[in-house]
């Protein structure tokens, strides 16, 4: 079906194109913005009312099989939420994670049109495509996870770079990935062998490589290769105390190349190991304010029903203590690990008040907020249904100030957070949720609303509660097709799949196969998805330097 109309008299958020808050027209032809349109055509007024792109989501954990585990960890959590059936929407379910049907219905209840699954052993990506396919509206893609890879592993033992570069690239295209994502690099298979064995610096060398050459391979490799996107890394130490120097130095590895953090305040924690943490949100900030090849997520902990679910196996291991009736650590052949388990975060734990307060801290110190992106790490922070209401935290201190009157008083004495009145604009939200996602991701058509970008356009009733605003967008419109009018479902869209398509010697298989035939349950010629298997999808350009 194709939509065309005008939208006018909306106040337009698009951080891209220099326009804040300004009341200009929006023109939609064939699923684009166009520059002009017949004065005829069909209109929406949007007096009153906040224009911004759709919304998107740079990391989350919405499809695959540690997703699908989660979902069945918890029937109970389903039962209490289901998503009805309508005239254009399928039944699902909700709760902590969420079904398909409802990730995607629920995304779009929120004015998101796009959303990234974040960590997806290769092994797993056809299953991966399925449920994404399966997830209706948005617009998604993943990052393969290769940072505990056996095979590249072996090749830079052995010194054999440019083999390990075109692997990489294999790899990639196998699995019809965005970008490669690094968890914990190096800390797996050390935990496999030796229980309770994990990797604590990341200069500790297993068998010859450590942490800070995988991540310096992969910083080199993905640069040069021009992926859209950087290597994602979720840094070694996650979650412990003094961890915050691991972060230092993994971002120094990159050197000025691009590299993002994942949900970085779960890596900006001082103090000791075993020990209550400390806030070192200052000086995480401080180094990515001062290097604009750095981006990141924030991860910010929201206070409340949570699930864990991570590739970082030993993490999940430590943990399971927090719910020994349910968690899951599994092992990806040759791949990666992973654990799970359901989590709450409560409000007088010094802990989690610390998380929380950290995330804050780090939003609120930001000097570039292009580069410090809105996220919850889907679902082990929070649901990303609570983005509304961190969306107000950032710009209400009023507000603010009395959740923070609710919290652990010992936690919030030791940051920052009462010493900050800073409070988020419109056009930085529109930074932070949709426009720097874009640039980070190397989305061209996305997070604006110039013309030539796809018309995923998202109309707000302009509110002094900003957490109600954010929370019942008046109009969603995906690809030019109205989904959402006056807060009710009118359409439906079944999104698209976003990939690259790197280059790569094809000779490269035939290094790869036989590790295939001696170590995998897989034969290698049903290992790489076909282009045949595809469903709707886009291939995102790179741009390769060398």
């Amino acid at each position: 079906m194709t939509f065309t109309t005008r939208i006018v008299n909306g106040k337009v958020y698009d951080p891209m194109n220099n326009i804040d808050g300004e009341i200009r027209d929006i023109c939609i032809e064939d699923g684009r913005i166009v520059e002009s349109m017949p004065d005829d055509a069909s209109r929406i007024d949007a007096g009153g009312m906040v224009i911004m792109p759709g919304g998107i989501d740079i990391h989350c954990h919405i499809a695959g099989a540690k997703v699908n585990a989660g979902r069945k960890l918890m029937p109970e959590d389903h039962r209490r939420d289901p998503h009805p059936e309508t005239a254009f929407t399928r039944s699902g379910t909700g709760g902590i994670v969420p079904s398909t049907f409802a990730t995607g219905y629920r995304y779009a209840t929120l004015g998101y049109t796009t959303a990234m699954e974040a960590a997806v052993p290769p092994i797993t990506a056809r299953h991966t495509l399925e449920e994404l396919d399966c997830t209706p509206i948005i617009d998604k893609g993943f990052y393969v996870l290769l940072g505990n890879n056996i095979f590249l592993h072996n090749l830079l033992r052995e010194g054999r770079h440019e083999e390990f570069r075109q692997t990489i690239a294999w790899w990639v295209n196998a699995t019809k990935a965005y970008t490669t994502k690094l968890v914990n690099p190096c800390g797996d298979e050390p935990w496999k062998g030796q229980r309770n064995k994990n990797i604590t610096d990341i200069d500790e060398k297993v068998d010859g490589i450590s942490p800070r050459i995988i991540i310096e391979a992969f910083v080199n490799a993905v640069n040069a290769m021009g992926f859209p996107h950087p290597p994602h890394i979720h840094c070694n130490n996650l979650g412990h105390s003094g961890n915050y120097k691991t972060t230092l130095e993994t971002m120094r590895t990159a050197g000025d190349q691009r590299l993002h953090v994942a949900h970085i305040q779960f890596h900006s924690y001082g103090g000791v190991t075993g020990k209550n943490p400390t806030s070192k949100a200052a000086e995480i900030i401080e180094y990515v304010n001062q290097h604009p090849n750095i981006t990141c997520d924030i991860g910010q902990v929201m206070f409340g029903n949570a699930t864990i679910m991570t590739a970082d196996a030993p993490l999940a291991y430590v943990l399971r203590g927090f719910n020994k009736n349910k968690w899951v650590n599994a092992d990806t052949e040759c791949e990666s690990g992973c654990g799970i388990l359901p989590f709450t975060y409560q409000e007088h734990v010094y802990t989690h008040t610390m998380q929380w307060a950290i995330g804050l801290e780090m939003f609120l110190l930001s000097e570039d907020p292009w580069r410090v992106i809105l996220s919850t790490d889907h679902p082990n922070g929070g649901s990303f249904m609570n983005y509304p209401k961190l969306i107000r935290l950032l710009m209400d201190k009023s507000f603010r100030r009395e959740e923070m009157g609710r919290v652990n008083q010992k936690a919030i004495a030791k940051t920052a957070l009462n010493d900050l009145d800073r409070e988020y604009t419109l056009n930085e939200i529109a930074i932070i949720t949709r426009a720097g996602p874009a640039r980070a991701l190397g989305l061209k058509n996305k997070g604006h609303l110039g013309p030539g970008a796809d018309a995923d356009i998202t109309i707000y009733d302009d509110m002094d509660d900003k957490e109600m605003m954010f929370n019942a967008p008046r109009y969603v419109i995906k690809s030019g097709i109205p989904i959402i009018a006056d807060h009710e479902f009118r359409g439906d869209h079944t999104g698209r799949l976003l990939h690259i398509t790197p280059e790569y010697d094809q000779s490269i298989e035939e290094t790869v196969k036989p590790f295939f035939e001696s170590f995998y349950s897989v034969e290698f010629g049903n290992y790489a998805i076909d282009d045949s298997y595809m469903h709707d999808h886009e291939v995102i350009q790179t741009t390769k330097t060398s």
